[in-house]
């Protein structure tokens, strides 16, 4: 079993260590550990390119807005389809033919953000990583992933390190807005993604730590809370910019 693979079994609690063994290694040995992101946005048949106009003109956007919100209902692929998909793609530097949005040449230190550590452990992470009995299944294809650090809670990440296409590693960590402000402070990173609302305070404080860098900031939501501070950022009048 390769290094990277002992790495992520370290991040397990005990009782689910050997379910993922047998699991994990049947997933890496018949090479599914590399289909889920490839799958993604296909020139044709019915889950083909054209029929996500919405996700794409989301990608299209990144490269000319520093800031981008994905403001849309539940369950119709905001956070895997759009967030995930797009972090997933500059954590490897790599991008599909089609692909017209922002494009990192290095490799990037990304921030994934929600509102708890349970929160994040059980949708980013896992869209991200897999679930915790098979790790290496997520977006980040498992043979990319080169190290994963916990973070005290059971079957919870802190950061993941991912080999990018130069060799070099990108680092992704995983943040809450429990932590408040001054848990976003004091660090300078390429990309953050806000997966469910944040306080407009929490915002702030994230994009200040991409200014150095010519980062990105995405957020993906549904406005549960109406027209917050948050949303009124970046719809000013209260309605959707045409």
């Amino acid at each position: 079993m390769s290094n990277a693979l002992s790495s992520a079994l370290c991040a397990l609690s005990p009782e689910t260590r050997e379910l993922l063994r047998g699991e994990l290694q049947r997933r890496l040995d018949d090479g599914e550990y590399r289909r889920r992101l490839y799958g993604y946005y296909p020139d044709e048949g019915p889950l083909r390119r054209e029929l996500y106009p919405r996700h794409l003109a989301f990608f299209r956007a990144g490269a000319e807005h520093k800031e981008r919100l994905f403001l849309a209902a539940n369950r119709v692929g905001k956070s895997e389809g759009a967030g995930g998909y797009e972090t997933t793609l500059h954590l490897l530097g790599e991008y599909p033919t089609w692909w017209e949005g922002r494009r990192f040449s290095k490799p990037i230190v990304a921030w994934a953000a929600g509102k708890s550590k349970q929160d994040v452990r059980d949708s980013i992470q896992k869209i991200l990583c897999g679930p915790a009995t098979a790790i290496g299944t997520g977006l980040i294809p498992g043979d990319r992933i080169e190290r994963i650090t916990p973070n005290g809670l059971p079957d919870g990440i802190d950061s993941v390190l991912v080999r990018h296409q130069t060799g070099r590693l990108s680092q992704l960590t995983f943040k809450s807005y429990e932590t408040g402000r001054e848990g976003f402070q004091a660090a300078t990173i390429d990309l953050g993604w806000c997966d469910e609302e944040p306080p407009l305070s929490i915002y702030t404080e994230f994009l200040l730590r991409t200014m150095t860098t010519d980062g990105l900031m995405m957020c993906t939501f549904t406005p549960l809370q109406g027209l917050s501070d948050t949303v009124l950022s970046f719809m000013p009048d209260g309605r959707i910019p045409t």
